[in-house]
């Protein structure tokens, strides 16, 4: 690796002993490596981070009630042990990603489970709600750095031919997780009570990360450089941070109306100068070409729709079930159709759907089914027994679709920046979540009684036929040239003859 930005192959080495393990990557075991079905093994030890970052996002809103008592806090604070994991986790997702590219994916990985794991332990022995919520932002630190860096692994571990599928091992974890955390939630604070929400973090954290030590490969190609600018993460921080926040208040996070106007011009003004600083800069944290016509902007837009779409109803079935008298738990019961279907299709699609189509028909077919999915919940009447076919229907689709916009946005970002990529992605994931629980409650707000979920309903269909629009657009480019590259200009002959930079087949550059 090399200071002005070159690829570097990782060359292989002895294996790390004593302080090299914290400082360097292990390869796997040779006896393994050379197995066909390695990559297998390795997609399925990131699986793991999968299943706990969605199990964690999904279950945590069940210990609002039992925080609330024993603490004796409001509603408004109690968010706070939500809100402040997700700011920190968006703010951090790209700066961890373009850490990683150049420090090793897989170590930064591990110390992300690491840190992950410690923290939840010590949520779960919070003494009060502040220091909860401090913990839940370092939670969030080893989130970023697991979730930067999950996609990268996936995709620089499969088989060129394999990464759809692989991708959709990935999907199908999440979808687990996001499945079984109503249940496992309610089921933990009705008996052993709240912390164990957390706890049960522990053992899972210390068996991935013991397997993830000897089965994830290492970092086949870093982005060298100095490292990090901490100005470009403060910008970064600050407009993502400052953009949720808006997006919050409209969900009953307790600020005046006027506040969101306010946050959403200090959004503008810092990502206005987070773009000039990109521009400015040979190392910088993010690529801004991959961004431009013809780069991944169309496939990260759809992604962000795709999650929006996901968590929308996660929120909706359950408001509306219980204004109608549904229990909690049955509600949790008919909501287990959106993501079961997730699982499934995230699964099976590869071995079902025609080998011919390529990724961008399975995102245009899953995008498709998400609009008619949602056109039946608009028109259909929202009783227990009516929504498991819409939803079942919704979670198919975005099965198909979310595997297939992933490979196509992942392809198109060159190998070294894989974990910046990565990164991306996971924003776009984080920021649809935010987006479709604050828009489908602003719209509750604003719409009150049985027609507010009508509109809520239309307002996801919009978001779909968005992302549909431009899943339709011009397809990504693979292997977009990154930035970090410099450019190389031929050197001209001055009458001294062919020099090497001038043989057939001659590098004109270090790689």
């Amino acid at each position: 690796m090399t200071g002005s930005g070159h690829l570097t192959p990782l060359p292989p080495g002895p294996i790390p002993r004593g302080w090299d393990l914290l400082t360097q990557e292990r390869p796997r075991p040779g006896r393994l490596r050379d197995r066909p079905w390695a990559w297998r093994l390795a997609v399925a030890t990131v699986c793991f981070g999968a299943f706990m970052g969605q199990l964690d996002a999904s279950i945590v809103t069940l210990t609002y009630q039992p925080l609330g008592t024993e603490f004796h806090a409001g509603p408004a604070a109690v968010e706070w042990v939500s809100l402040a994991y997700l700011l920190a986790l968006v703010a951090l997702l790209v700066p961890a990603g373009r850490f990683s590219d150049g420090h090793g994916r897989k170590l930064m990985y591990l110390y992300g489970f690491a840190v992950f794991t410690a923290a939840s332990a010590a949520c779960g022995l919070a003494p009060g709600l502040a220091a909860l919520v401090a913990f839940r932002v370092v939670q969030a630190l080893g989130a970023a750095l697991m979730q930067a860096n999950s996609v990268a692994l996936v995709t620089t571990s499969a088989p060129p031919g394999r990464m759809r599928s692989a991708l959709g091992m990935q999907a199908a974890g999440q979808a687990i997780g996001l499945a079984l955390g109503p249940t496992v939630g309610g089921a933990l604070v009705a008996t052993v009570g709240w912390r164990w929400v957390f706890l049960v973090n522990v053992p899972v954290g210390v068996f991935a990360l013991l397997a993830g030590h000897f089965l994830l490969p290492r970092t086949r190609q870093r982005c060298g450089g100095s490292g990090v600018d901490g100005y470009s993460v403060l910008l970064l921080a600050a407009a993502s941070a400052a953009a949720l926040l808006a997006l919050s208040v409209g969900s009953g996070l307790g600020l005046p109306l006027w506040t969101a106007a306010v946050l959403l011009a200090a959004a503008v003004a810092a990502g206005r100068a987070f773009v000039r600083r990109q521009s400015g800069r040979a190392e910088p944290l993010l690529d801004l070409s991959l961004l431009r016509p013809g780069g991944i902007a169309p496939g990260l837009f759809s992604g962000l729709c795709g999650y929006l779409i996901l968590f929308g109803p996660l929120v909706l079935v359950p408001v509306e079930l219980g204004r109608r008298g549904e229990s909690a738990l049955f509600a949790g019961l008919v909501l287990t159709a959106l993501p079961l279907g997730f699982a499934l299709a995230a699964t099976l699609a590869e071995r079902l759907l025609p080998s011919g189509w390529d990724d961008g028909v399975r995102s245009r077919l899953g995008m498709a089914g998400c609009v008619a999915a949602l056109a039946l919940m608009a028109v259909l009447p929202a009783t227990a027994p009516v929504l498991p076919l819409p939803l079942g229907l919704l979670g198919l689709s975005l099965g198909v679709f979310t595997p297939a916009n992933n490979t196509l946005v992942m392809r198109a970002v060159p190998p070294s920046a894989a974990g910046t990529g990565g990164g991306m992605v996971n924003m776009g994931r984080g920021v649809g979540t935010a987006l479709g629980v604050a828009a489908v409650t602003l719209t509750l707000h604003l719409v009150p009684g049985p027609d507010g979920t009508r509109a809520a309903v239309l307002v996801l269909l919009g978001f779909a036929l968005a992302a549909l629009a431009s899943c339709v657009g011009p397809r990504l480019r693979p292997r977009i040239r990154p930035r970090l590259r410099p450019r190389i200009r031929p050197r001209r002959d001055r009458g001294r003859g062919p020099g090497p930079s001038r043989l057939p087949g001659a590098r004109t550059g270090p790689t």
